[in-house]
């Protein structure tokens, strides 16, 4: 192989995409000396005196790399507070446990989980660069460490199930979740019978059981993050209005990746589990309400604390109406928010629709305008992005 053909057999071997971030060249019949000529031919053209630099680093300095990324990642584990020596030769249930533990000590802290991804990146890089070179062998138990930690972080986010997290919260508190009738916004585990409802949690005894049970705190704060996380993005896709639950999210995660003494990581905990009843409480909101989910959206965007009771009733059937009248516009209209006529013609039926319903003079004709714009904006994002909204 010669050229230009080398050079694309090389580049191609070397293309990445995710989960692929180098390729891995043996070299059986020395072509690199003909590489190194197609390089002079083709990067640096046929000038007198051209030079290439070695385009392949010496396996020593390849080893090296290889150690000094090992050390940093096993370092910056140990700065958490976890040896990753104690998985050397370590198997069965005491090897979990160490994997756990290794787990527990990277949740500290976000920062700290994303250096600890970056680091072992880093490490199986420089591994898979030596997979033919034997002195690299000597390493392989470093690296095979740091990858069961990485596919235990990995586990837990493939594997995160509310039901689950639902249980362990029951037995983290006992008698603190009570078990009741399930009613139509708990959740019940059919294998047991166990029926949970996080609204009803005494969050002093939680607070006080998650400190005296709970080994693996950090861990425990991030099961409750994922179940939040996921709930919130469920409920702000259905409605923006509720961007004050993710500011106060962001307010516990914020304060808790501050501060990792023990009390901060016990208050994040009871404080996340709060927020988790809360949601669900406000998942509850449109049935209160008598309305759907999408009429509840329409209804806070146009709601203010102003109303009187009589407007309040107004603005719920103006949000029915509109919904409904929403739909029988849109079913027709495939792509609309890519096309400008579609879009005008969208926008001019919405700021008309509420023209006619809003209560006067309680919306003047600029504050009408106001909420016709953020009611287009909501319908716009929820449609361009794919949402079944406003499906009859």
């Amino acid at each position: 192989m010669r050229a230009h053909t080398l050079m694309q057999a090389i580049a191609r071997a070397n293309r990445i995409y995710p989960g692929k971030e180098c390729g891995v060249i043996v070299d059986y019949n020395g072509v690199l000396k003909g590489l190194r000529e197609a390089l002079a031919q083709f990067a640096l053209g046929d000038a007198d005196g051209a030079t290439v630099a070695d385009t392949v680093a010496p396996i020593e300095d390849l080893v090296a790399a290889l150690l000094q990324a090992l050390q940093a990642a096993e370092q910056h584990l140990l700065g958490l507070g976890f040896d990753a020596a104690c998985l050397a030769g370590a198997t069965g249930f005491a090897r979990i446990e160490a994997l756990r533990d290794a787990v527990d000590a990277i949740y500290t802290s976000d920062e700290a989980r994303r250096r600890f991804e970056v680091m072992a990146r880093q490490v199986f890089t420089c591994f898979k660069a030596l997979l033919m070179e034997p002195s690299a062998l000597a390493y392989a138990q470093h690296h095979d460490n740091l990858e069961a930690i990485c596919r235990k972080l990995q586990e837990r986010r493939d594997t995160a199930d509310v039901t689950q997290l639902l249980k362990a919260l029951h037995r983290i508190v006992n008698e603190a979740i009570r078990a009741t009738a399930p009613g139509p916004d708990e959740v019940k585990d059919q294998d047991d019978g166990i029926t949970i409802d996080l609204s009803r949690i005494d969050f002093t005894r939680l607070r006080a059981e998650f400190a005296r049970k709970v080994r693996r705190k950090r861990a425990a704060v991030q099961d409750i993050r994922d179940l939040v996380e996921q709930k919130l993005a469920q409920m702000l896709a259905r409605n923006p209005t509720r961007m004050d639950y993710y500011k106060r999210y962001q307010e516990i995660i914020a304060d808790y990746n501050r501060e990792k003494d023990r009390t901060t990581v016990e208050a994040a905990f009871a404080q996340l589990v709060e927020l988790a009843a809360t949601l669900d409480t406000e998942a509850r909101r449109a049935a209160a309400e008598g309305l759907s989910e999408d009429e509840l959206a329409l209804f806070d965007l146009l709601f203010r604390d102003d109303l009187s009771r009589a407007d309040r009733d107004r603005i719920k059937q103006a949000s029915r109406a509109l919904l409904a009248s929403l739909q029988a516009l849109l079913r027709p209209m495939a792509d609309w928010t890519q096309k400008t006529a579609t879009q005008a013609e969208v926008k001019i039926f919405i700021l008309d629709d509420l023209y006619r319903a809003l209560p006067r003079p309680t919306f003047t004709d600029t504050q009408t305008e106001a909420v016709a714009a953020l009611v287009y904006d909501y319908v716009w994002q929820r449609s361009a992005h794919g949402a079944y909204l406003l499906a009859a």
